[in-house]
């Protein structure tokens, strides 16, 4: 396990990856500026994943204007559930999640009610750009809520798991799944105190766990222990999480993926700057695996999206 204070040269040793070499050597590198409003705009993404076929949450409607609100809620009366995201928002800012209606009333997942006014305001908060990058104007992305599969019961609180995969140049080379708690407010945000767990590459189970970047045997919340945690369908999200290189042109990309009942995997955004929290989740540093990719590439290997899996399932495997 990585300590919490560690010298450089520990942390080298160990393959830890840092900040500024992650700007540098790989996201600069690798990642062209171009090509960034297609993963900072949620909405531009679900386009080019929709192009390419792969498995998306239903989007119901997009908010683009003051004069869109007015005519928003009857539309939103017919979806039991729904998510209200920023299309240029980032760290689970402005996501407003609803799981269902009664009487009039929209409830969150806390059970806390919100009124057809506070709706209105939050897509208004949106567009004004309250929660984009930048302070920019912004529209408002509504999608179908993820039916939560109860493989996660106990696993989660308040909100729906993610998996985080770190995709260089098309191979998955870590991964980790983020879960809600009380603390994080019910979102998947490790800043605010989501539980991080190391998945193995090789087989979708959990290594170990941290929150707040110190290790954690069990939930918070449930005291569910966290070694049980097997994700489902491992070889189908490694599978959306490698084609996610083609879809999107970015060589180093952070890839957000989420199991649905119903559907299976789904990719929920990517992110061009992924963080690198998901070493401590492993207990492991990226560089190596980063390293060993390049090798491969400078040695002239082309393979395939479901033959990079297969590579990364044996070489990552812990």
């Amino acid at each position: 396990m990585l300590g919490q204070f560690s010298s450089p040269f520990k942390l080298a040793r160990k393959g830890i990856m840092g900040m500024n070499q992650r700007n540098t050597r790989y996201i600069s590198r690798y990642n062209p500026r171009k090509l960034y409003p297609l993963v900072d705009n949620k909405l531009k993404t679900k386009i080019i994943a929709q192009r390419d076929q792969v498995t998306i949450p239903a989007l119901i409607g997009v908010v683009r204007t003051q004069h869109d609100i007015q005519s928003i809620i009857p539309l939103l009366h017919k979806h039991p559930g729904f998510v209200i995201k920023p299309a240029k928002g980032s760290g689970g800012k402005g996501i407003l999640v609803i799981t269902k209606q009664q009487a009039g009333l929209f409830f969150k997942p806390s059970g806390a009610q919100a009124t057809e006014e506070d709706i209105k305001r939050h897509c208004s908060n949106i567009l004004a750009g309250l929660f984009s990058l930048g302070g920019s104007p912004d529209v408002a992305v509504i999608e179908a809520l993820i039916e939560f599969d109860s493989c996660f019961d106990g696993f989660s609180f308040e909100g729906v798991p993610d998996v985080r995969v770190i995709v260089f140049q098309g191979y998955p080379v870590m991964a980790m799944m983020r879960l809600s708690t009380a603390a994080s407010d019910g979102k998947a945000n490790l800043h605010q105190g989501a539980v991080g767990v190391g998945i193995d590459i090789g087989t979708g189970k959990a290594l170990h766990a941290v929150q707040f970047d110190r290790p954690v045997e069990v939930h918070p919340d449930t005291d569910r222990p966290l070694k049980e945690l097997e994700v489902p369908h491992w070889q189908r999200l490694l599978e959306l999480a490698s084609n996610c290189y083609e879809m999107s042109g970015m060589g180093y990309l952070g890839t957000d993926m989420v199991l649905d009942k119903s559907n299976g995997p789904m990719l929920l955004e990517l992110n061009a700057r992924p963080g690198l929290a998901i070493q401590i989740a492993n207990g492991e540093g990226i560089l190596p695996r980063l390293k060993l990719v390049e090798k491969m590439i400078a040695e002239g290997q082309k393979l395939s999206p479901i033959e990079r899996v297969e590579f990364s399932k044996k070489a990552f495997s812990r």
